[in-house]
């Protein structure tokens, strides 16, 4: 395993935050679960944020998530002891510095296809000397339960970078993308893997030119010692993941929502 660094990272901090529930799971060999949310609504943060979930993964790319929400997202479910990570809809510098500003305890970048794209990721979120990002928000202190001057000086090696490989770019650049100091862990969306990968067929899963890029994805995380998750359907597949992954995300709050009512509708006009 070759770890390239140069400073603390999430994986080597010696910082410890109860407040870090992600982090601190993580660290442990703990195999946190999360899900995504894609319905803009503190009540819908709070019922979820409830449920014993380590992790609440607010959507901005794919959710109905804008800025409001994304502040009011992340402040209810850090208060409720639940990390809040924050998929941004791009990794332009503006986008990444407004979603870290709320408090997010990470953030989650998608369709990373090269190693340039992840520096340029890793710069924005970290501030000098190892990035560019400014500092001029009281509101990032207060979902890690810290002053400002703590949080300064904690936020580099603690806020979880993770970029998500789900192109076919991305799979062929992976290695070089694992290595870049800074990226602490590669995501699998295996939907618009498959789809980059295959075309919309849909995807089984076990296609093998599908099963080789998940078997790529995961040995370039682990030679470049960071985490690697996934997205999953539900909790048998979750529990599965727990031979090759370091965490999940299991499903999303509209889908939660729905297959409940499918199930239970089926049950009642039977």
């Amino acid at each position: 395993m070759t770890v390239a660094m140069s400073y603390p990272t999430p994986q080597t901090t010696k910082i410890e935050n109860p407040r870090l529930r992600l982090l601190n799971k993580l660290k442990a060999g703990e195999f946190p679960v999360l899900t995504f949310m894609a319905i803009p609504s503190v009540r819908m943060a709070q019922i979820v944020s409830l449920t014993g979930l380590d992790g609440i993964v607010v959507d901005a790319e794919h959710g109905h998530i804008g800025d409001d929400a994304m502040h009011n997202s992340v402040a209810a479910i850090a208060s409720l002891g639940v990390s809040p990570v924050i998929r941004i809809r791009g990794p332009a510098h503006d986008i990444l510095k407004r979603a870290l500003d709320t408090g997010a305890h990470g953030i989650m970048v998608p369709q990373i296809n090269n190693a340039e794209e992840a520096r340029q990721v890793v710069a924005s979120s970290k501030f000098p000397p190892q990035g560019v990002r400014g500092q001029g928000s009281a509101f990032p202190a207060i979902g890690h339960g810290l002053t400002t001057p703590e949080y300064m000086k904690s936020a580099n090696e603690t806020i979880i970078t993770m970029l998500q490989i789900e192109t076919k770019a991305g799979v062929d650049n992976v290695d070089e993308i694992a290595a870049v100091p800074g990226v602490d862990l590669l995501f699998i969306g295996p939907n618009d893997l498959a789809q980059s990968l295959l075309g919309y067929t849909p995807a089984r899963g076990d296609e093998p030119e599908f099963v080789a890029a998940i078997d790529k994805i995961i040995a370039a995380a682990k030679k470049h010692g960071k985490w690697c998750g996934r997205m999953t359907n539900d909790g048998a597949a979750s529990k599965e993941g727990r031979k090759k992954y370091d965490m999940v995300s299991m499903t999303g709050d509209t889908k939660a929502i729905q297959n409940w009512y499918i199930a239970e509708l089926e049950v009642a006009r039977s």
